[in-house]
């Protein structure tokens, strides 16, 4: 584990590690059902959680797991603090409904309390009781998680009227983006306090990729920077998977150490835009060949991935997105196998 861990790190510092790293975001999408659990059962029983989580270690060694042992109520815990209705079903993770789509309430709404509201209180505790068991085992947990300022004001307020917000209420949407920002950071803040070594935050908003550029640089890039600043000296991932070619290269100046992003962008094409600034994560189709393609497809498109991006440094193999539901385990192990017996072009 600290193996991989420690290849992680330094392909996240733009170095090249004796072995490309795997890396794989696995949350509730995929999990209860990998393990053939009902999902409010995979919320309701930490002792349930726990085994699951601990069970990839064992049953796939050589992969790094982002977060890792990740306490979450689907996109749930960030809307829930803010008054939105969640809804919890056994089959997938909970959905979430505005309960007002009016812009400017929220402008005006009051900052909720990370450690008293929504669910975050009750994740906070599980983090706290998690990571008590695990260090025994010589095990801890690294990382934490949020979603980043445009997905959770879009769940809040509903999308559409978030994007015409933009549009029709910039003043407003600022306030509003403002303070989800400042509610991000401190549940972050409040998720790393609970842990013994913290070593790095990941940040999820595929919201950004339907903005313009200059909306980008606008309403999104102060509140990502002010986000990513405030954690300097942790390794800090940036997921986004929505194709938005367009933002590459201003993302470069977001001040992340990692991009997991679409399948459906080319990873050398990435890895031009974006400049040897940011290391890439991706970029095996998640659904069409983890889900549904042979180990061989998998293992095929990796080397491809490889091929394009990991001379030079930088590189961590993972899909285009986090593990899709249905993920088949041994398509696990072909990108695993992969990266296992890929050799850097000097070495070959």
């Amino acid at each position: 584990m600290n193996s991989n861990w420690n290849r992680f790190k330094q392909a996240a510092r733009l170095e090249q590690p004796d072995q490309v790293p795997v890396a794989l975001i696995v949350d509730s999408p995929w999990l209860p059902g990998y393990a053939g659990i009902n999902t409010l059962d995979y919320f309701l029983y930490p002792d349930k959680w726990l085994q699951i989580n601990m069970d990839l270690l064992t049953r796939f060694p050589d992969a790094v797991w982002i977060p890792g042992f990740w306490v979450e109520y689907g996109m749930a815990d960030l809307p829930s603090a803010f008054g939105a209705r969640v809804h919890f079903h056994s089959n997938m993770p909970p959905s979430i409904e505005p309960v007002t789509t009016d812009i400017s309430h929220w402008a005006d709404a009051p900052l909720p309390d990370v450690h008293e509201d929504g669910f975050m209180p009750l994740l906070l505790r599980l983090y706290e009781q998690m990571e008590a068991r695990l260090h025994p085992e010589g095990l801890g947990i690294k990382m934490v998680a949020a979603r980043g300022p445009m997905v959770t004001a879009g769940w809040i307020t509903g999308i559409t009227e978030l994007m015409m917000g933009i549009v029709m209420h910039p003043k407003e949407v600022h306030k509003f983006l403002d303070k989800v920002t400042t509610t991000i950071i401190r549940w972050l803040h409040a998720q790393l306090d609970t842990l013994t070594e913290p070593e790095g935050i990941m940040l999820l908003d595929d919201v950004v990729g339907m903005v313009s550029v200059n909306h980008y640089q606008e309403f999104v890039e102060p509140h990502l920077r002010r986000i990513f600043d405030e954690f300097d000296g942790l390794v800090k991932v940036y997921h986004n998977d929505t194709p938005c070619p367009h933002l590459h290269e201003a993302f470069a100046e977001a001040n992340f150490d990692v991009f997991n992003f679409t399948h459906e962008a080319d990873i050398a094409e990435v890895k031009a835009a974006m400049g040897h600034r940011v290391a890439l994560m991706g970029n095996v189709a998640p659904l069409g060949l983890g889900a549904r393609g042979t180990p061989e497809e998998v293992e095929k498109a990796a080397i491809a991935c490889l091929d394009k991006a990991a001379p030079g440094g930088g590189m961590i193999l993972s899909f285009g997105g986090g593990v899709s539901p249905d993920t088949k385990p041994e398509n696990v192990d072909a990108m695993l196998r992969a990266a296992r017996n890929w050799q850097y072009p000097s070495t070959r």
